[in-house]
């Protein structure tokens, strides 16, 4: 059996009294597009910190690829695009530079780019269709590009793994379509890809899984499952079975509660 890409088992994290995750377990395998849904406190950003080895649980394991995910995060495996709050974009930093930060980990002290860094920059922001944005300073991208350029940070950085915190907020269709190929395409290309978001509309045509989180995994299956009203309802509340929600494609794939494991 070949060692997946993220294995989080039985997780609890504490904030003090606050309890931000409960035995929470899942396991994703490499190439594959993951969707992670739940309402604001449900623990997404808690898993996230988890997983790129930011915050030690109180209980429960954490692999990445098999390894510690301080150590794959310091080998540069996991590529991060962060939510734009998190992000000052008033800093005087080019796109270019902030894509070169991607680099940093194949860079010697003085940090000083190589002929191959500068190249591997180059293809980035054209796989990403930036590159005539290449010096213009990072804030004064729109929406949907300042999110491609920290996708073209991880492709930079090589990374085999990459975690998207809300990647369509404040981004235009256009936009949106692109992300959704060149996601597609790192996939296809043995990249791993952690999306948290409240776009569950996205989640069908984007996302080849999807889970519910409400400190605990409720559920994880295939998008169009996970969606269901009725599973929705576990985490959004019963007002969720108002809502103008995807209809299914196709018949989906049998979903196993978390109540007992995350994903058979």
């Amino acid at each position: 059996m070949s060692t997946p890409a993220i294995l989080v088992e039985n997780v609890t994290v504490h904030y003090g009294e606050v309890l931000a995750l409960d035995s929470a377990s899942v396991t994703v395998d490499a190439a594959r597009i993951c969707g992670l849904i739940g309402m604001n406190g449900s623990g997404k950003s808690t898993l996230f910190k988890v997983i790129m080895g930011m915050i030690k649980p109180d209980a429960g394991r954490v692999l990445i690829g098999g390894q510690a995910p301080t150590k794959a995060r310091k080998e540069g495996g996991i590529g991060y695009v962060p939510q734009s709050e998190d992000v000052d974009w008033q800093f005087p930093l080019s796109v270019r530079d902030v894509v070169m930060m991607g680099r940093y980990g194949h860079q010697g002290f003085t940090r000083r780019p190589s002929r191959a860094d500068r190249s591997a920059v180059d293809q980035a922001l054209d796989r990403v269709e930036l590159g005539e944005y290449a010096e213009r300073q990072i804030g004064q991208l729109s929406g949907g590009q300042k999110k491609r350029a920290f996708v073209a940070r991880g492709i930079a950085q090589g990374a085999t793994m990459m975690l998207l915190d809300e990647p369509f907020a404040g981004v235009d269709k256009r936009s949106e379509a692109t992300i959704t190929r060149l996601l597609r395409e790192l996939a296809s290309d043995g990249c791993t890809i952690l999306i948290s978001t409240h776009d569950l509309h996205a989640l069908p045509g984007l996302c080849d899984e999807a889970v519910l989180l409400m400190r605990r995994v409720l559920m994880h299956g295939a998008p169009e499952q996970v969606l269901q009203p009725e599973n929705l309802a576990m985490a959004f509340g019963l007002d969720v079975l108002n809502r103008d929600l995807p209809e299914p494609a196709h018949p989906a794939a049998v979903v196993h509660p978390a109540t007992t494991e995350s994903r058979g």
